[in-house]
């Protein structure tokens, strides 16, 4: 069942969420809409300036065509106003210097803290979760979705500055015509009326477009993990055809996303070409009937461009307010059942300084005993494992095994805490663990997967993992690598590739042995991960593990090599656990276990 996607987020969330987050360097938040409001300002004081630099001349002339003194002295006075300007010009791109610097060190500051509070719930936060969706769309959200996050901050930044700008214009334009200023004002304001009638279908197009992108990249990540089947099932074809079929998809969503985008340019740049005509228009015939200055007409000439694309900037800005909107709903969606605003949380992102050093788990008791009592777990649409209970003692070697479904890597899951459980407690000790996804991790427990996942790095990195390099080499031998490092060109250095795909499946399987084997830990939990290795090879990691360590492990297999070695065997079926006991035991009085093991035998 996948996860119903939220409620849109009303435009009061998020301008609360966007508050929040302003509010984590309000220092810094501050400097930036000072700056940035003396850049947006500056202008309209600037064109001021000229405005009276060119009634200075005017006047000067004036009085030259008058035959009056005092030209001379007006036409000095319009000299040293071009030097002030000259001035105030290059201070004004001192201020805009600073203002980026300062700009670009509050939206990375933001980036980052959105980035790290979305990775830090997912990797720390109690209990268990899944992706609501692919890793692709993942990796988009935390890419593009906290990038328009981050980024609108600059539509806050620059709106004080560019609204008093627009007052600043428009009383100065209202004082020389305020009807023409009307002419003007009113097609802005329709624009912005306009934008915000297109707001719905802003975020539907954008919403689209990423999750058509997320496919795609999904896609991509697929096709690079199963090259080898597709090649050997010579489905070329049909996956290019696959892949262009969710181009098109994407490039549609694409398409739709930015011809509104350019459709508001556009019209917005339309309304300047009007506005500006009207000022020409009507600006020429005063300045021609007298009724209106060379000066004034140079005021409403400089303020009117600036002005214009300052008022769409605001229909741009609702367009902005509701595509980042979606973003916080599909980085909600990603986080699930977190609290609204864990986005925007205040958290250190140590930018300029070194991180404290992680926090280890508190320390355990070392494994006396563990009980399951009554586990129930279940995966939406499947059976799952129901009222299980057993106990796993310290040194026991305990092999749970059933037919293909009967829920033997649900148990372990669950267990673990790595799927949320719908029944039942886990006691270590004798005391209930509140929650196994965080408590079941070294030093407590180790756990290798079936289908293990290795990053595209060096074997030595994938085995190590951070971890202690003094337990490398025993970790490489229990796990009966070391006859591959031989065959592998660099041996421990060599790269594995994309998931691993550079190493055969034994190898991969051995490897995340390995990793698991490299850190100490009470509890071992395999699930099959003998599957794709020989019976001699099977047979030396069992032997290794029972040689050279006492630890307790917990292992799913249907393979003899582990099953004669097992000091209890757990037998599912359907779901549920229908006997224990050794292997002699179970063979003697299980139908169930007689079958599974003939098969085995017969498979050899």
């Amino acid at each position: 069942m996948t996860p119903s996607t939220p409620a849109a987020t009303p435009p009061s969330r998020t301008l609360a969420l966007s508050r929040r987050l302003f509010a984590y360097r309000p220092g810094l938040f501050a400097l930036n809409l000072c700056l940035w409001g003396l850049v947006h300002v500056s202008p309209a004081l600037l064109t001021l300036a000229v405005s009276a630099l060119f009634g200075r001349l005017e006047d000067a002339d004036a009085l030259r065509r008058a035959g009056e003194p005092g030209s001379a002295s007006l036409l000095a006075a319009a000299w040293a106003m071009l030097g002030g300007f000259a001035l105030v010009r290059l201070g004004r791109f001192g201020a805009f210097y600073g203002a980026f610097r300062v700009f670009i060190e509050l939206w990375y500051t933001l980036d980052a803290l959105v980035r790290r509070n979305m990775l830090g719930y997912l990797l720390t936060a109690p209990g268990s979760r899944r992706l609501p969706d692919t890793p692709a769309e993942a990796v988009s959200r935390f890419r593009d979705d906290v990038e328009d996050v981050a980024g609108y901050t600059e539509v806050w930044l620059d709106s004080l500055g560019i609204a008093l700008y627009c007052l600043l214009a428009v009383v100065l334009m209202a004082r020389v015509d305020p009807v023409m200023t009307a002419l003007v004002c009113t097609p802005l304001a329709l624009m912005i009326l306009f934008v915000g009638r297109l707001s719905p279908r802003i975020r539907a197009y954008r919403r689209r477009m990423r999750e058509a992108t997320a496919r795609v990249t999904d896609f991509i990540g697929e096709t690079f993990g199963a090259i080898s089947a597709v090649k050997l099932a010579a489905r070329e074809d049909p996956m290019i055809a696959h892949f262009a079929r969710l181009g098109e998809t994407r490039r549609h969503a694409a398409l739709r996303d930015v011809l509104l985008t350019e459709l508001i340019r556009g019209v917005n740049v339309n309304m300047v070409n009007l506005a500006v005509g009207l000022v020409l228009l009507l600006g020429a015939n005063g300045v021609r009937g007298g009724t209106m200055t060379v000066a004034d007409f140079v005021l409403f000439i400089g303020l009117l461009p600036r002005l214009t694309g300052s008022m769409g900037f605001f229909g741009d800005a609702i367009a902005r307010h509701r595509r980042t909107g979606v973003s916080y709903d599909r980085m909600t969606r990603l986080l699930q059942d977190a609290p609204e605003d864990t986005v925007v949380a205040h958290q250190p992102v140590y930018l300029r300084e070194d991180p404290p050093a992680p926090e280890l788990p508190a320390p355990a008791r070392p494994l006396e005993e563990l009980r399951v009592e009554g586990l129930t777990a279940h995966h939406p649409g499947s059976f799952g494992v129901t009222d299980v209970s057993f106990t796993l003692r310290r040194g026991e070697f305990v092999v749970v095994t059933g037919r293909i479904g009967s829920g033997k890597t649900t148990l372990l899951r669950a267990l673990l805490g790595l799927m949320p459980s719908q029944g039942g407690r886990v006691l270590w000790n004798g005391e209930e663990v509140a929650d196994p996804a965080t408590f079941f991790v070294p030093p407590r427990s180790a756990y290798t997967a079936q289908l293990p996942h290795l990053f595209s790095d060096t074997l030595r990195e994938n085995v190590l993992s951070g971890g202690d390099p003094a337990r490398l080499g025993r970790a490489v031998r229990l796990a009966v690598l070391e006859p591959d490092l031989a065959q592998l060109p660099q041996g421990l250095d060599t790269p594995v590739g994309a998931r691993g795909v550079k190493l055969s499946g034994g190898q991969m399987q051995r490897a995340a042995v390995a990793r698991m084997l490299a850190a100490p830990a009470d509890l071992l939990v395999f699930d099959d991960v003998s599957s794709a290795l020989d019976a001699r090879t099977e047979a030396e990691l069992w032997d290794g593990l029972f040689r050279e360590t006492d630890a307790t492990c917990l292992v799913v297999s249907h393979r003899r090599a582990a099953l004669t070695r097992a000091d209890r065997i757990l037998l599912l079926e359907e779901g549920r656990l229908t006997d224990e006991g050794t292997l002699d035991d179970l063979l003697s009085r299980s139908p169930e276990m007689r079958a599974l093991w003939a098969e085995e035998g017969g498979k050899g």
